[in-house]
């Protein structure tokens, strides 16, 4: 009995040192992997842009769960089939032949803000 007694090991518990000692150790990895993307952007290794040249131009509903999306891609266009369980792509549109054109000069005002003024101006009448 002496043999049996002699080879059971005591269990240790955990105390507030152990997880403060592993929450020590996962705030310096997660600061470390937080660092490396920081550089990582900062290095210009990252895509941080990548929403200028990918947008969704419009879109409209066929349905309840189908749709057709508009995406601009850089310079081309890309209409969109959309289902739960696929997308496919229906028609890819060049430069010069683009559904939508959007107005990239500043100045120019759209149709809503010109409505917009011309109703708080009180002269509806245009």
């Amino acid at each position: 009995m002496a043999i049996e007694t002699q080879s059971k090991q005591a269990v240790t518990t955990v105390s507030y040192t152990h997880v403060l000692n592993w929450s020590i150790g996962l705030a310096i990895v997660l600061g470390l992997f937080f660092a490396c993307v920081w550089f990582m952007k900062k290095m210009g290794t990252l895509p941080v842009n990548a929403k200028d040249n990918m947008k969704v131009v419009g879109g409209l509903s066929l349905g309840m769960r189908e749709k057709l999306v508009l995406v601009q891609v850089g310079e081309k266009q890309l209409l969109l089939g959309i289902t739960p369980g696929k997308i496919e792509k229906l028609m890819v549109l060049g430069d010069e032949e683009n559904l939508y054109r959007q107005n990239n000069s500043t100045g120019a005002e759209n149709d809503f803000s010109k409505k917009l003024k011309q109703i708080m101006s009180g002269s509806e009448n245009e």
